[in-house]
């Protein structure tokens, strides 16, 4: 083999490789996001079944220490869709741009909020309050809206959107809105489970096993609708063999949600129930659903017609971005275990971080 032929085989294997490589480090920081942030916004979502001011200092205090680091896997999954696939990162904000500004105005309410809140006083501490949870909403709902527009298909002629302002608006898109609010209220639940005692422990719990069915009726319903959207790109679950393969993921999904169900009852039902098990299966329940969802995708970023391939930047930016990433995410993995360790155990009433 010639040394010509050397360097266009190895540059052919890296426009093939480095594009997939990209699509784990994305999904990796995406789904980071969806755990860490989700249950914060989940917080949020929660707040108005707190039964007064000091129950809802409490819920937020169980965050307050670790919750603007979990922004940071938000803005690494944008980064590196811009940096890997700016064909599809062009795209998503062409065509989504008012979900993602509705999430972007809800983060920043709820950021904001999360601070002021602490040092307001009277009806302004109340009007912080609520718009911690209104942004919390308007941002986890926006979320699951921008998913289900690329799970759906994007009304593409020739590489360009056509669906005008409202081509995403959809009932399977408003659906999954609403399944993503459920599910980051069933991920606060499982953290307030695991860092609190006494009476809003027991709160949570309740709250923990009706989200419980909500979500994973919200699941059947979405799985059973994805294979008749018009980018029919999850109808390969039911081609050939697939089916066999697949069938793991719908059957550990299964069977997480009812170990979530019976780990979260009250201790009075079953005195075994350990306090970190229902944040734990939430976690396995959404990092499930995100399998299943990548799945169902591949190889696709933005169905039908856009694949990784397609949307991928030049081999060069993808490689020198890359190897600037692998000395960029150990740090953020490392503060972000160690945040998590420094700011360990149960959270009490009186604790308080502002």
């Amino acid at each position: 083999m010639t040394p010509d032929l050397l360097i266009r085989t190895a540059a052919e294997g890296s426009a093939y490789w480095l594009p997939v490589a990209w699509l784990g480090v994305i999904g990796f920081g995406v789904l980071m996001y969806v755990l860490l942030d989700g249950f914060v916004l989940g917080l949020g979502v929660l707040a108005p079944l707190a039964e007064d001011g000091e129950q809802l200092d409490h819920m937020m205090n169980t965050a307050a220490p670790i919750w603007d680091g979990n922004e940071t896997w938000l803005v690494l999954g944008g980064a590196g869709l811009m940096a890997a696939f700016p064909k599809a990162y062009a795209l998503v904000l062409s065509s989504l741009y008012l979900p993602v500004l509705a999430m972007l105005l809800g983060l920043i309410f709820r950021g904001v909020a999360f601070e002021f809140r602490f040092k307001g006083r009277g009806i302004a501490r109340r009007a912080w309050g609520a718009a911690f949870s209104a942004g919390s909403i308007v941002a986890a709902f926006s979320q699951g809206v921008i998913l289900a527009a690329l799970v759906q298909g994007l009304p593409m002629e020739g590489g360009r959107y056509v669906g005008g302002v409202w081509g995403w608006l959809t009932p399977f898109a408003l659906m999954t809105g609403a399944a993503l609010v459920c599910g980051y209220a069933l991920l606060g639940a499982g953290w307030l489970v695991l860092k609190t005692d006494g009476r809003l422990h027991e709160r949570a719990r309740g709250w923990a096993r009706p989200l419980v069915l909500g979500i994973l009726a919200f699941m059947a319903v979405v799985g059973a609708w994805l294979p008749f959207l018009d980018s029919r790109v999850m109808a390969r679950w039911f081609e050939g063999v697939n089916l066999l393969w697949l069938a793991p993921v719908p059957l550990l999904t299964a069977a997480v949600g009812w170990l979530l169900w019976r780990d979260a009852a009250p201790h009075s039902r079953d005195a075994r129930t350990h306090d970190a098990r229902p944040f734990l299966w939430t976690l396995a329940l959404f990092a499930l659903g995100f399998a299943g969802l990548l799945l169902g995708m591949w190889p696709y970023l933005a169905p039908p017609s856009l694949t990784i391939w397609g949307a991928a930047s030049p081999p060069e930016s993808q490689g020198f971005v890359l190897w600037g990433l692998m000395f960029l995410l150990p740090l953020i993995l490392g503060y972000t275990a160690w945040s998590y360790r420094v700011f360990r155990g149960k959270v009490t009433v009186a604790d308080g971080y502002h």
